[in-house]
């Protein structure tokens, strides 16, 4: 039987001869090319496969703390060595972990913000697999550690991940702190790339989820950016290593996410550490972790992180990446990568119709979700707002409702108060909602205890007598005729959705 790379050797045989009627050198060559390419793919491939086996299962959701990497920090052994390379504003350690002897040094640091943690657990997972032998990878392990000496930096904004918020305790977004550096935390960042002078950088981050592939209803699960280090967005030998790199990475990650990769626009940022980076000497790679629909744990990216990342510490390694086509061609290879767009909601409506002064009015509805942090065991709750009103026929929704026949009316609001959100116990929420009975005044409420069922409690205001305005809460019912077909609270409709995170508190 044929191994897969022999399988699409032949198919490009075939393509070669019949399309292109090319000389037999000029087929050898680019058959060599394919082999490369292919092969690349093979192990992408296999590493994508594999990941369950090096997955830290500590990480279970995304709003981990400081102290639950420490003890995994101090279990590495093997290739790994950690040590403590400076502290927070609030005096919280930050690690860096050391793996290889070669001379091409590289930098890799997550949680810069500290709510954008999927690549930390995704360096957790390359430590498993830094430690790991005999498992078919051996000779990658090998080239990586022999030929690259890497330093990892997990957490670099520990004050950060704990509020689970972007900003260091300081309130001052690090990544354009790069020239003042009034952060503990960047001026660590800057002595590290100053000292150790890495040929590569790898600066990994998480971005909106509702970031677009271009103007596209897929949802860009990962982006890349080869910064600019100027103005005019030159391109010299550091930032077209970047280019190279994240071609590399964009072929590999396009076998699980097809058209789901996109890159950041390069406008020059003279205060953001990437562009810095990139004009102090080091290439900069920036990895963006996006949103994949039914993954808000983001354990999907997770794992397209970690094939990423191992993707191209493999091209560092062996500098199979300078194999890349001439410099117009990667340029021209890296910005065919589409750009972000803003074309998504969490939830679209589409053709609803609304009653305004008695006439009959077609709206689209978009609806987004938000993630506000409470001090509950959770750590959140959402809040969802009305984002949109009007023709949004250019725009797509993670989830979408054709409403076309159906009217958009308030929700029904229980007509007794409530003493508090306990005596929801008491009735019998099923049949209230199947009557569209979704919302409820209570006497007392704390507005970081959001309800545990799936229901609108009114505790200071009221619902709108006309649904449908900016910023609002969307609660509210879909009806054909006197049938209510939807009922939506706090943005959400689904009958696995009404749980307790999607109630809400008004």
């Amino acid at each position: 039987m044929r191994t897969w790379i022999e399988k699409k050797l032949s198919d490009l045989v075939v393509f070669y001869t019949t399309n292109w009627r090319i000389s037999s050198i000029s087929i050898l060559f680019l058959l060599r090319m394919s082999v490369l390419d292919l092969e690349a793919q093979e192990l992408s491939r296999q590493l994508h496969d594999a990941h369950e086996t090096y997955k830290e299962k500590t990480f279970t959701h995304r709003r981990f703390k400081h102290k639950d990497i420490l003890p995994l920090l101090n279990s590495l052994g093997g290739p790994l060595s950690v040590s403590q390379v400076g502290e927070s504003l609030e005096k919280r350690s930050i690690h860096q972990v050391q793996a290889g002897t070669g001379q091409t040094n590289v930098l890799l640091w997550s949680q810069m913000h500290g709510d954008e943690a999927t690549a930390t657990m995704a360096m957790f997972d390359i430590f498993n697999f830094l430690q790991a032998k005999n498992d078919g990878f051996d000779e990658l392990r090998q080239s990586i550690l022999t030929n690259t000496t890497l330093y990892f930096v997990p957490m670099l904004n520990p004050d950060g991940a704990e509020r689970f918020q972007r900003r260091t305790a300081t309130d001052i977004d690090m990544n354009r702190d790069a020239l003042r550096l009034q952060t503990p935390e960047g001026a660590l960042l800057k002595n590290l790339q100053q000292t150790l002078m890495p040929l590569v950088g790898f600066n990994l981050h998480d971005q909106n989820p509702r970031y677009s592939v271009g103007k596209t209803g897929k949802q860009a699960v990962v982006s890349f950016l080869a910064t600019a280090y100027d103005e005019d967005r030159n391109v010299n030998d550091v930032r077209q290593r970047s280019m190279q790199l994240i071609v590399d990475m964009n072929r590999a990650l396009q076998q699980f996410i097809p058209g789901q990769v996109a890159r950041y626009d390069d406008e020059f940022e003279p205060r953001a550490f990437g562009d810095n980076i990139q004009k102090w000497g080091t290439t900069l790679i920036l990895i963006e972790s996006g949103g994949f629909k039914g993954d808000p744990e983001k354990m999907t990216i997770r794992r397209l992180n970690f094939v990423a990342i191992l993707t191209a510490l493999k091209s560092i390694a062996d500098g199979s990446y300078k194999q890349e086509n001439s410099a117009e061609q990667v340029i021209t290879q890296y910005q065919a990568i589409p750009e972000n767009g803003r074309a998504l909601f969490d939830v679209l409506i589409r053709n609803a119709t609304v009653m305004r002064e008695g006439r009959p009015v077609i709206v689209d509805v978009g609806i987004n979700h938000q993630e506000i942090n409470t001090k509950a065991a959770d750590g959140f709750y959402y809040k969802s707002t009305v984002e949109d009103l009007g023709d949004l026929s250019t725009f797509y929704g993670l989830d979408e409702i054709d409403a076309t026949g159906l009217t958009l009316v308030p929700a029904y609001v229980y007509a007794d108060s409530l003493d508090s959100a306990a005596d929801l116990a008491k009735l019998d929420l099923p049949n209230l909602r199947r009557d569209g009975v979704v919302a409820f005044k209570v006497r007392k409420a704390q507005k970081d205890n959001f309800p545990s069922q799936g229901v609108h409690l009114l505790y200071e205001g009221e619902l709108p007598a006309q649904p449908l305005e900016l910023e609002q809460i969307p609660t509210f019912l879909l009806k054909k005729g006197n049938k209510i077909q939807y009922q939506f609270v706090n943005g959400f409709w689904k009958t696995n959705q009404s749980d307790g995170q999607n109630g809400v508190i008004d």
